[in-house]
């Protein structure tokens, strides 16, 4: 069965069907997804549980896998696979994380409006998360489209600010949360990258702006003056006219390109079990030449 799509936003975002995800595919149907990324950013596949090495061979197919911040922290996994990023509330021991357990600080972060791996000095594209465990209610995760969010800015705002450049910075989140605990050496692993504020989004040839809860800092402004624009930029790209909300099902597969979207989870009761395990892929020729 070809690829079928369903949208589940005005804007972006669509339910995605009649693709397998636990077979291999051929080039004509990863063509087919990426072309709907290009589009919706967003895609949702419904009732396709995968186990780690599922997850792990199926995102291969879209680019390289990058295991992100544990590069620099070393943390420890629960998994098989280093590629795979434990983004629930489990402890290595498969019992509910407590509060004071470290791995919390990344879950409270992730409820913070941001872009995968943008602090890296590598081209990422696409991220996938796989629900293993839900909570019985909240714990939603929403997406914004930053195409829409640049329609949508003031002329005048535009003419502010394209041709900035942003510093994102893997720790900045983490250290306004009170994680200061990272040694010089895990800091220099990752120092802050400089994005443009504002780029072409390569598959749908529309424009972006990028702020995200990693930038530290704006070209051509005082640091309070960037941090307040970047402030007012999410506040504009997070109406709720620009956002998609997705309710999570165990056996939901959902796929969202870094590049075009902003994307947080939402506060819930982290005395209840929830394990999502998410893969982030590199851009295919980018990744190539780099290597």
């Amino acid at each position: 069965m070809a690829l079928q799509l369903k949208p589940l936003h005005p804007l972006f975002a669509a339910e995605a069907s009649g693709v397998d995800l636990k077979k291999p595919l051929d080039a004509a149907t990863i063509a087919s997804i990426d072309a709907a990324m290009d589009r919706y950013a967003v895609l949702v596949f419904r009732g396709q549980p995968l186990d780690q090495a599922q997850q792990i061979a199926w995102s291969r197919q879209f680019g390289p896998l990058d295991a992100g911040l544990r590069k620099a922290t070393g943390a420890p996994t629960r998994f098989q696979y280093d590629e795979l990023i434990d983004v629930g509330n489990v402890a290595l021991d498969g019992s509910v994380a407590g509060r004071d357990n470290a791995k919390l600080i990344g879950v409270l972060a992730n409820q913070l409006w941001h872009s995968d791996s943008t602090f890296q000095d590598l081209p990422v594209k696409y991220s996938m998360l796989s629900a293993v465990t839900v909570t019985d209610e909240d714990g939603e995760t929403q997406w914004a489209d930053l195409r829409a969010a640049w329609d949508a800015l003031p002329e005048k705002t535009k003419r502010h600010v394209e041709g900035r450049t942003a510093w994102h910075s893997a720790f900045h989140s983490r250290i306004s949360l009170g994680d200061d605990r990272y040694t010089q050496e895990q800091l220099a692993r990752f120092p802050s990258i400089e994005r443009p504020l504002v780029h072409v989004h390569p598959g749908s040839g529309r424009k972006v702006i990028f702020p995200s809860v990693h930038c530290e800092r704006v070209s051509g402004l005082t640091l309070p003056e960037g941090r307040l624009l970047i402030a007012e930029l999410l506040e504009h790209a997070t109406q709720r006219e620009l956002v998609y909300t997705h309710t999570w099902c165990v056996g939901d597969y959902v796929m969202w390109d870094n590049r075009a979207t902003l994307h947080r989870g939402k506060r819930y009761d982290l005395s209840m079990r929830r394990d999502l395990r998410r893969t982030t892929t590199l851009e295919r020729h980018a990744a190539q030449a780099a290597a």
